[in-house]
């Protein structure tokens, strides 16, 4: 490793383009941070828009879009919540306004070739890990993207997770964990590393991702990567954003859709009652 990028935790602006040094540096870790990309208006807009999207889900009871599952749990005051939303863009305008942003754009340079998959995979997912008593999603073990290339018997190629930063997130407060570099590990690596999902033990070698509100990230989906809650055993509620940036055939989903095989065993796919 090169003397230049020894601090792993750098972090960078977005500009109209990608720098040379940010590229190098993608190449490298796998993932760049940037800094306050949003003011702090546009977040607190897109919680709201996120948190209206969620009632809406809630009162039809929906439980997929486009084919693929919404996650159901329950709050801290037991009531009933979507803790994973797969298409919130198909779901608010202002979501789909941030995502489709021409300063957005200049992220597509570091894959070339490279689309946004809004219309794709799970378009923009929402994430609300909730740690109560009957939440079901808490925190998400170590796991790479490359796994639904193979699903789909297609070639493993790079992809991007975009991450906007609606909380903060910090090595006490939970967030991302994510291995520098095992985006250029082999095949046999991709499959084996770790056993995922299932495996959430912290790693030596793992570095925490730490956002403040307003910062953007990047990280290639062949990483390892997993979701950690916070060090203390205290109860929280934090919503996570990403979208994809995709390579290779295009392949849009619609309401015909049917759910992929690896999502069709999570739990919470059902609408759960008010009073379980």
């Amino acid at each position: 490793m090169s003397a230049e990028y020894q601090d792993v935790t750098k972090k960078f602006t977005l500009g109209d383009h990608i720098t040379k040094e940010q590229q190098n540096f993608y190449d490298t870790y796998g993932f760049v941070h940037f800094k306050k990309v949003f003011d702090e208006a546009t977040i607190m807009k897109m919680r709201e828009a996120i948190e209206t999207a969620a009632t809406q889900l809630v009162q039809e009871k929906k439980t997929q879009i486009n084919g693929v599952p919404v996650k159901y749990g329950f709050n801290q005051d037991g009531k009933v919540v979507p803790q994973r939303m797969p298409f919130t863009n198909l779901l608010s305008p202002y979501i789909n306004e941030i995502v489709t942003s021409p300063r957005l754009k200049p992220l597509l340079e570091f894959i070339p070739g490279s689309r946004f998959g809004l219309g794709e995979r799970d378009g923009v997912v929402i994430n609300h890990y909730i740690n109560a008593k009957k939440s079901s999603f808490k925190k998400l073990g170590w796991h790479n993207d490359s796994m639904r290339d193979i699903f789909y018997l297609e070639k493993v190629r790079p992809m991007l997770n975009v991450g906007i930063g609606l909380f903060p997130s910090s090595k006490t407060m939970g967030g991302l964990r994510l291995i520098p570099g095992t985006h250029r590990q082999s095949i046999f690596g991709t499959l084996f590393g770790k056993w995922h999902i299932i495996d959430n033990r912290p790693d030596p070698r793992e570095i925490p991702v730490e956002v403040e509100v307003g910062d953007l990230t990047i990280h290639d989906g062949r990483l390892w990567h997993r979701a950690e809650s916070p060090t203390q055993k205290l109860s929280f509620s934090r919503k996570s954003l990403y979208f994809p940036i995709l390579c290779g055939p295009y392949k849009p989903k619609d309401a015909n859709s049917k759910a992929p095989f690896y999502l069709r065993f999570m739990s919470g796919l059902k609408f759960p009652e008010q009073n379980v």
